[in-house]
């Protein structure tokens, strides 16, 4: 262990990871190296770029490695042996780790994970907690074994959900899990960390989401599609379909019909998937039970934008059925 703190090998892709790498460099801990997925294809433009944690560890003069593979890698256990870290810490690098590093370094290897385990194991559990209508969620430290996320639980902490987006949940839970990570390992250094049992009779698991989890069933109910609208926002987006048109909706709550113009007639006629109603306040669409009220959206080639800013130069007409 140096003089300034733990010796940490930090194994992270996403942007959920950089705040907690940031923590640790921060509070004078000694980053050995990093290690993340490799440079892809990224945006719209296809351009090769590096990871977001990569991009800190460039930044930051930080050892970097992007291996291919971390299992059977001889070459990335060799730098383990090598540089001698404390402890591994992960979040969100993408990638199962293989017994073979796990029991490298003394203190093992932790994880910080964005749910209240044992709820919400794998891939996707902050769209999980939004689409469940959940008021709280949180993150977890665990330690990581072979089984996904169904190591010991060292320390958690809740943060609410509070309406928020995918994206925002995301970023807030990033923070709370950087503070978390910092705060307990005095603790997990000298040996005094919780270490409990996950109890699997309470597991449940949020699998990874796909392009098409965005598309609207809107003969369901308006909250369950405002739900999704922000479960899938940033990525890969909530979508409905005018004819042959994608729109993404980027903003949209449930509302009654009076509130967005329409009729208790027009709307008792229409069938789910039918625009009620258009203002600058939004475009207001039938549902199985309820009207959603799309206030902002994103047609092909452009960028998001409010409803109001669409009207100004575009129209979308009373009565059009969406899909």
């Amino acid at each position: 262990m140096s003089d300034i703190g733990l010796r940490i090998a930090y194994m992270g892709s996403a942007d959920f990871a950089v705040p907690a790498l940031d923590a640790l460099r921060t509070a004078g801990h000694d980053i050995a190296f990093v290690v993340t997925q490799p440079d892809k294809a990224r945006g719209r433009g296809g351009k090769i770029l590096p990871t977001p944690v990569g991009l800190y560890a460039e930044t930051y003069g930080l050892p970097l490695l992007k291996p291919e593979r971390v299992k059977d890698n001889p070459e990335l256990e060799h730098v383990f042996a090598k540089t001698s870290p404390d402890l591994i810490v992960v979040a969100a690098y993408g990638k199962l780790l293989p017994a073979s590093l796990l029991g490298l370094p003394p203190l093992g290897c932790i994880n910080i994970h964005a749910s209240l385990l044992p709820e919400y194991r794998g891939a996707a559990p902050v769209q999980q907690a939004i689409l469940d209508g959940r008021a709280e969620t949180g993150v977890t430290l665990m330690h990581v074994v072979e089984r996904l996320d169904a190591g010991d639980i060292i320390a958690s902490a809740r943060v609410e959900v509070a309406g928020m987006t995918a994206g925002e949940l995301t970023a807030a839970l990033a923070q709370a899990g950087a503070k978390l990570l910092v705060d307990t390992l005095p603790a997990i250094a000298d040996g005094t960390a919780p270490r409990v049992p996950q109890n699997e009779a309470k597991a449940t698991y949020a699998e990874k989401i796909a392009k098409a989890d965005g598309h609207l069933d809107l003969t369901k109910s308006a909250e369950e599609a405002a739900l999704r609208v922000r479960a899938m926002t940033p990525a890969p987006g909530a979508y409905v379909m005018r004819g042959d048109e994608r729109i993404v909706l980027t903003a949209a709550r449930a509302v009654v019909p009076e509130e967005c113009g329409a009729s208790i007639t027009d709307y008792k006629k229409a069938l789910p998937g039918t625009v009620l109603a258009v203002s600058k306040k939004g475009v207001a669409v039938r549902t199985g039970h309820g009207a959603l009220l799309i206030e902002a959206l994103k047609m092909p080639a452009k960028k998001a934008m409010p409803v109001a800013e669409y009207l100004k130069g575009n129209a979308f007409d009373k009565d059009t059925p969406l899909e």
